[in-house]
């Protein structure tokens, strides 16, 4: 790793230090596959999970954790991966054979509890890899599809909370309008870009999805009749691009099989972009549009006539969700939301979840007063946590430790019951863009009130989370056998040998937190983070 690092230094290019550390530790270039990223994390294709590192690298200065799903995942953080993930991916390609994996080591050579813990977490992913589902690997297509645009959400949200601001203060009149046109340029044509990740995702040609989501935007769509109505630009939203591209890419691929080779640049074009448009024009835009509504409709009723109930079912029920890989669901739903209204009121209460798991891990971080580890682990953790990104926090301390999980889930309950009260009363909180959560949704708060009114309820949630969250972990979180064995001197905190499988080093590299207090769910699709 040191000739690696002899090249960059901090000063000059701290993106490239810490992609050149993390090459190694992953098995080299021969044995990455693939790299790509999303919000916080980069993820990484492997044709040996073994080769990896994982103790060494979670102690790398900069990586927040590691979590286990179909890719290997590297929590970096927000803004860092966009920076980290250019470089690792240049160094890969410019490794000069990749062709020759390195050899794994001797078995048995060297082999230490960390070790032992990786090749533990690569048995459970293998066994998840054989039964995932058709529904979860659907869900996690569609996910590909909107997790890309999450970066341009964030931008036009905050920029549309500027403007907001700045209209009702009064203030700069004349630059107002231009935040305006910056803040809804995106939003106005974001069914032309889920039409293109569309069509990349399930390997059609992405402008061709592009072309026929665009007919959902066009203006002249006003003259068109369906079902008895006049159609209206926009009508179908993101759901409409969504399907108007799939079967842009089931026209396209059938095209392929049948056309001959020597008319197919001028056949397959035309017949893909007019079979999907006419499709679109007298059926999806219609049904898609009344599905959206209906999605809005059913936000609204929930939340009206459930209130408290409703928002503490949906803050408490988030992280399990997240775990079964099920919340991929929600994204198109909040976009669909925030494309209807201009904020989505789901999300600050799913938020609540990492309320929850900061509250716990306070509180863990006091009853565990001799476990230095996982107060270490605690201590690098709680920034990130308090930010939003739940994931070392819950897969380095929460979901190790299994009660101390169950006590967090309560916290983001009473947070999530919080804010669904408030809606029921008549004001709501929302969200104009997904990705962020915790304190950095803050600049991206909207609702029917005053802002200053809407940060507040939001506040409140968090402080419910936090407070259920630690007291409920201080109180329930720990038996008496947890608390002796986790607060044991630190030579008797090793994994014993025949007490089976231990638990995954914490995210911060901190050495192993003690004895497996008992069997933990194993991470199945993300982390608490809505990406």
């Amino acid at each position: 790793m040191s000739t690696h690092s002899a090249r960059s230094t901090p000063d000059d290019n701290p993106g490239r230090q810490l992609a050149e550390a993390i090459l190694p530790l992953v098995g080299g270039a021969a044995n990455v596959t693939s790299v790509s990223h999303c919000m916080t994390r980069m993820r990484l294709g492997l044709a040996d999970r073994s080769l990896v590192q994982d103790g060494p690298l979670r102690a790398l200065p900069g990586v927040l954790g590691v979590v286990e799903d179909d890719t290997y995942q590297i929590v970096l953080g927000p803004g860092k991966v966009a920076r980290i993930t250019p470089e690792f991916e240049a160094l890969v390609q410019a490794a000069p054979d990749r062709s020759a994996a390195p050899e794994p080591a001797p078995a048995g050579a060297g082999r230490t509890a960390a070790d032992l813990a990786a090749e533990g977490a690569a048995l459970r992913a293998a066994r998840k890899e054989k039964n995932a589902t058709p529904v979860k690997l659907m869900l996690r297509r569609i996910a590909n599809i909107f997790v890309p645009l999450i970066p341009a959400l964030i931008g036009c949200g905050i920029v549309a909370g500027l403007n907001g601001l700045f209209t009702n203060a009064g203030w700069l009149p004349s630059l107002t309008p231009a935040l305006a046109a910056i803040a809804s340029g995106f939003m106005s044509l974001i069914a032309v870009f889920v039409g293109l990740n569309t069509a990349r995702e399930f390997g059609g040609t992405p402008v061709l999805g592009g072309a026929a989501a665009a007919v959902i935007v066009f203006p002249g769509v006003a003259e068109v009749s369906a079902f008895g109505q006049k159609l209206a630009p926009g009508q179908g939203g993101v759901l409409g691009a969504l399907f108007a591209a799939l079967l842009a890419v089931y026209v396209e691929k059938g095209c392929r099989r049948f056309v001959p080779s020597a008319v197919d640049v001028l056949v397959t074009p035309t017949v893909t972009v007019l079979v999907a448009g006419l499709v679109t024009l007298f059926g999806l835009m219609y049904v898609c549009g009344e599905i959206a509504t209906g999605i809005g409709h059913l936000a609204d009723w929930l939340l009206q006539h459930g209130g408290a109930v409703a928002g503490f079912v949906l803050g408490g029920l988030f992280l399990p969700l997240v775990m079964l890989g099920l919340h991929q669901a929600l994204i198109p739903i909040h976009t669909t939301l925030i494309e209807q209204s201009g904020y989505t009121v789901l999300l600050p209460i799913l938020a609540m979840a990492g309320a929850g798991q900061v509250g716990a891990a306070i509180a863990i971080y006091l009853r565990l007063h001799r476990n230095t580890s996982i107060r270490s682990t605690i201590r690098s953790a709680l920034p990130a946590g308090f930010l939003g990104v739940g994931e070392p926090l819950i897969y380095g301390v929460s979901l190790p430790l299994g009660r101390p999980f169950i006590t967090a889930c309560v916290g983001g309950a009473f947070g999530g019951g919080v804010v669904g009260l408030f809606y029921q009363l008549g004001t709501s909180v929302g969200s104009t863009a997904i990705g962020p959560s915790g304190w950095a949704l803050f600049p991206l708060l909207k609702g029917n009130h005053s802002l200053g009114g809407i940060a507040l309820i939001y506040a409140l949630g968090l402080a419910a989370g936090y407070l259920v969250g630690f007291v409920a972990t201080y109180f329930f979180g720990f038996s008496k056998q947890m608390l002796t064995e986790l607060n044991a001197p630190a030579v008797a905190q090793a994994p014993a040998a025949a007490g089976g499988p231990s638990p995954e080093p914490p995210p911060s590299g901190a050495p192993d937190p003690g004895p497996d207090p008992g069997p933990a769910p194993a991470p199945a699709g993300g982390g608490g983070s809505l990406v």
